[in-house]
Formats: C-alpha cells, sequence, structure tokens
C-alpha cells in the first residue's frame, strides 16, 4: 500500500516537473519553487474544501483508505460503513475527496524534496568553483522538508484524533505557514524592481500584518473546525445584540474533542457564539491593519504593485466574509474564504520579502560607501 501510495504521489509531482521541463524560463529551479507554490496553493484550497464538504475521516484510517491505497480498493469498507451509518462522514464521494486530498499533499512532499535536493547540489559544485557566494543558501529548501513534514504529522492526526479542533486548526495553520516559506523562497530566486529607500520603513509594519493575518486565520480555522460559522446569523449585531451571550471558557478550550467541551459535555451553543463573534471583531482589526500597510506600499515605488493587489484581495475577502453570513455559508464562498486568506498570505509574505530586500540593499550601500571613504 505504501508504495502504491509513493507512486500516486510521485505521478502528481511529475505533471508539476513536466511543467517546469516545459518551460521556456532559462531557470528551471526558480519555475520550480513557483510551480511548487502553486500547487500548494492549490492543496489548500482543495483542504478548504475537503474540510467543508466535511470529507476529513471519508476514509478514517491513515495513510491509505481501509488499509488500500484508493477508494476503488476499499469500495467493499466504504460501502458497509454507509450503508451502517448513511448520514456518517463515510461515503464513496468523501473518501475520493480525502484522498485527492492526500495524492496532492504528497505531490508537494516530493516536489519540495526536488527543491532541496537541487538546492544542495548548486551549492556543492559552487563551492567546488570557489564561486558558494553566488549562489543561494540551500538551508531554506531544507527547512521547507523539515516543514511539510510536520504538516503531513498533523494530516495524520487529523484523522486518528478524529477531527480534534485544536489539531485542524494547527494543521491549517501549518499550510499556510508553508505557503509563506515558499513564496519567500520564490520571491529569493525572482528578479524584483527596486525599491526607494523610505521602502524599508514598512519592514515592521509588513511583519506586524502578517503576524495580525495568522491570528486571523487561527481564529477562523477555529471557526471552522468547530461548526460555528452559522453561529450568528445577522450582521453587524449577533442574535439581534452587539454583546450576546457567550461562553468564552468553553468556546476556547483548546484540547477538547469535536463538539464536546474539556469536560466531554456537548459544547453549548453559547460557546459557538463566541467563537464566531471573536473571529467577526478582530477581523475588523486584521482588515484596519493591512489596508493601513497595503495604503502604504502602495505609495512606494517598487512596492505599488504588491500593495495594490494586496488591497484589492483584502477587499475581496470583506465582501464575502459578509456574503457568507447574510447568504448562509454557501460551500463555494466558504471555499473562496479560505482562498483568500491564502492570498493574503502570499501577498504579505512576498512583501515582506521586498520591504527586507529595500534594508538589505541601503545596508550594502552604506557598506561600498564606508570602504570607498576608507
Amino acid at each position: 500500500m505504501l508504495i502504491q501510495l509513493a507512486i500516486k504521489g510521485m505521478l502528481v509531482a511529475l505533471l508539476a516537473l513536466a511543467a517546469v521541463w516545459a518551460s521556456r524560463d532559462a531557470n528551471k529551479y526558480r519555475k520550480l519553487a513557483w510551480v511548487t507554490l502553486f500547487l500548494t496553493f492549490d492543496l489548500i484550497m482543495f483542504g478548504a474544501f475537503t474540510r467543508l464538504t466535511d470529507s476529513g475521516l471519508g476514509c478514517p484510517d491513515w495513510p491509505g483508505c481501509y488499509g488500500h491505497a484508493n477508494p476503488l480498493q476499499a469500495h467493499a469498507s466504504i460501502q458497509a460503513a454507509e450503508a451502517a451509518l448513511p448520514d456518517g462522514p463515510v461515503t464513496v464521494v468523501k473518501a475520493w475527496i480525502e484522498m485527492i486530498h492526500r495524492y496532492v499533499a504528497m505531490g508537494v512532499g516530493v516536489l519540495i524534496i526536488a527543491l532541496m535536493g537541487v538546492a544542495w547540489r548548486n551549492w556543492i559544485r559552487s563551492r567546488r568553483r570557489v564561486q558558494a557566494c553566488a549562489v543561494t543558501s540551500p538551508w531554506l529548501p531544507s527547512f521547507l522538508l523539515f516543514f511539510v513534514c510536520l504538516q503531513g504529522a498533523f494530516g495524520a492526526w487529523t484523522v486518528t484524533l478524529k477531527l480534534q479542533p485544536v489539531i485542524v486548526t494547527i494543521h491549517l495553520l501549518l499550510g499556510m505557514g508553508l505557503l509563506a516559506l515558499l513564496a519567500w523562497l520564490a520571491a529569493r530566486h525572482s528578479p524584483h524592481a527596486a525599491v526607494t529607500p523610505v521602502g524599508r520603513g514598512l519592514r515592521i509594519p509588513a511583519a506586524l500584518a502578517l503576524a495580525v493575518l495568522f491570528c486571523q486565520i487561527a481564529l477562523g480555522g477555529w471557526v471552522s473546525t468547530n461548526y460555528a460559522a452559522l453561529a450568528c446569523t445577522d450582521l453587524p449585531t449577533c442574535h439581534g445584540a452587539w454583546l450576546p451571550q457567550m461562553d468564552f471558557d468553553n468556546g476556547f478550550t483548546l484540547w477538547r474533542h469535536l463538539g464536546k467541551t474539556g469536560s466531554g459535555d456537548f459544547l453549548p451553543f453559547p460557546a459557538l457564539t463566541a467563537i464566531h463573534w471573536t473571529h467577526r471583531v478582530f477581523a475588523l482589526v486584521a482588515a484596519l491593519v493591512i489596508g493601513w500597510v497595503a495604503l502604504r506600499a502602495i505609495k512606494v515605488e517598487g512596492l505599488r504593485k504588491t500593495g495594490g493587489w494586496l488591497l484589492a484581495v483584502l477587499v475581496l475577502q470583506v465582501i464575502i466574509g459578509i456574503s457568507t453570513v447574510y447568504l448562509s455559508w454557501p460551500l463555494a464562498l466558504a471555499v473562496a474564504h479560505n482562498g483568500c486568506a491564502a492570498l493574503l498570505v502570499l501577498l504579505l509574505s512576498m512583501l515582506n520579502y521586498k520591504a527586507n530586500l529595500a534594508t538589505a540593499a541601503r545596508a550594502a550601500s552604506r557598506m561600498t560607501t564606508s570602504v570607498a571613504a576608507a
């Protein structure tokens, strides 16, 4: 079974590698980094679809499906589980959704191994030619391999611990973190327009905006994993009040089973209200901080395009967030909400890289001036 699963993951990766090989880009490593980034974004989107269609336990074991490499081989077991519990988490469709998600995840893992292997090969070759300074350090691709393995471990625990909310939320955050790291890697190997010196002033605000965004994603993941999206169906109030009845203690007890309190009782509805309300209120904070950073970036030469895209995606995310409440959280909008969050992570990671690049360029310029003066 493990060999069959590995083959499927390699087939997904081979499709991506074929796109890299067929590309006209002379820098194949840069192309590989961007293709891996694109596939990771797709994986996050499909992961959201998997979670929102309640397919996370479509195959209730890991890494296979009832001990098999695909749902076709496990068809009898899936049908038996579906017959025993027709409204349960196991159906043929959900099993395929879950396994496709795993296949794509394995494909991303293979691509990251390729990124690390090529990076180390280039590094070793450059050292032999006494040109190590001309080749980017391979430590980031190496860290990416560790990171994707950690992400895979939480993916496994998501299944084996039966969608425990804190595990699923961490799994989401790690996926977003992987996207941010890949965006940084891709940016590092791509040409960029020169950023004016004022861009240095965005280094801390951009980092703050990214941290705030991850806090908001964590709260959004907590809403989704606790099925609290419909806990407040009116806007801007919740249950007709600005401060509805809420149970923060049970709502934000991290280590507990899905739908249960820490003591094992059923989770009360005020706890779901507290989860939803907190996400909604902090969304205002996140929107203000990210919007402020985007507007500042738009005024900086070299950051204008990234800032413009960041502001546009932020506005779209706010519109989708409001629409999900008024339209009672339709699946397409919920997946798009996750996708926009991923785009915000990507764009803010790029903005952080460029702001740091401006700082590094300024430091190099000062060093050159000092040496010339000496």
